[in-house]
């Protein structure tokens, strides 16, 4: 497959819904030569790199009760909702490692999207320009690292945030890259529309030394709304395939349910099996390839 790119969007806990159907790429040999992703999406892809199947289920499922995992407590001691060192240091090192070998060995490109707070733009980092395992751990952190619920990570000369924030869906970054058609895996059900946050002020008062940070976050609305148009419309075109949850979802960004966690992984992974044969068409692939 050349010029065809997988893009991920990202969503929280939203995102083990994209761990469903990336597993069951992988069960099928379908990999993607290009492949980009931000937040949760960027997570997902890393694990798909290293051809880790079920990782990402058993790191998104397996330690919910783990009191840093989620933690309101860390939120007001640490200003991190998420144990960011848990996720990002304790899991891939040593809970459930990460195949760092494999993933930096793997002939994909794989780009991470973040979020500069200085200019409120997108960063783009790719995997063949990180070549040390603590330097990849830092940059998905900071592409997972949403405003208020994270710190600021420092990286390289960049102060970021979560790249969800700048480019939800970095559909135009793939086309950018070179690649004429794109599978997008969504983490909404069709016919969502964002609304407005109701937390500008706050954002305003938090960030007020990243003025461009917080017009980015103000505005982040209207740029999904816009990019999921932009995707409708060139699926409609024949050049993006779209996956995305086709029951109604029940899964909140920050969601502790393991039961409904599990629920949305196999909604996934059923997604994807069910699309396969309008996929392997799109793809113009041989249906016994997978």
């Amino acid at each position: 497959m050349n010029n065809i790119g997988l893009v991920l969007e990202g969503g929280g806990m939203r995102g083990v819904y994209t761990a469903g159907v990336l597993d069951f790429f992988m069960e099928n040999n379908l990999f993607f030569p290009y492949v980009i992703g931000v937040s949760a999406g960027a997570c997902n892809g890393t694990s798909y790199i290293s051809n880790q199947i079920g990782r990402n289920k058993r790191v998104n499922t397996e330690y919910l009760s783990h009191p840093d995992y989620i933690s309101f407590k860390n939120l007001v001691r640490k200003k991190q909702l998420f144990g960011m060192d848990l996720l990002f240091d304790i899991i891939p090192n040593e809970l459930d490692p990460f195949d760092f070998e494999s993933f930096f060995e793997s002939k994909q490109r794989f780009m991470i999207g973040a979020t500069d707070v200085i200019s409120g733009q997108p960063v783009y980092f790719d995997k063949n320009d990180i070549r040390e395992k603590d330097d990849l751990l830092k940059v998905v952190r900071a592409s997972s690292s949403l405003p208020l619920m994270a710190p600021i990570v420092e990286f390289d000369t960049y102060q970021l945030l979560d790249g969800g924030i700048a480019d939800p869906i970095p559909l135009k970054k793939s086309e950018m890259d070179g690649n004429h058609k794109n599978v997008v895996v969504l983490t909404r059900n069709a016919g969502y529309v964002k609304k407005k946050s109701k937390s500008s002020w706050l954002l305003n008062r938090q960030f007020k030394e990243y003025p461009n940070l917080a017009k980015a976050v103000a505005n982040r609305h209207s740029m999904y709304n816009e990019q999921i148009a932009y995707i409708e419309e060139q699926e409609k075109k024949g050049n993006v395939f779209v996956i995305r949850p086709m029951q109604k979802l029940v899964v909140g960004r920050i969601e502790r349910n393991r039961d409904r966690l599990v629920n949305l992984y196999e909604q996934g992974y059923e997604d994807a099996k069910k699309q396969i044969e309008a996929l392997q068409e799109f793809l113009q692939i041989e249906k016994s390839t997978c």
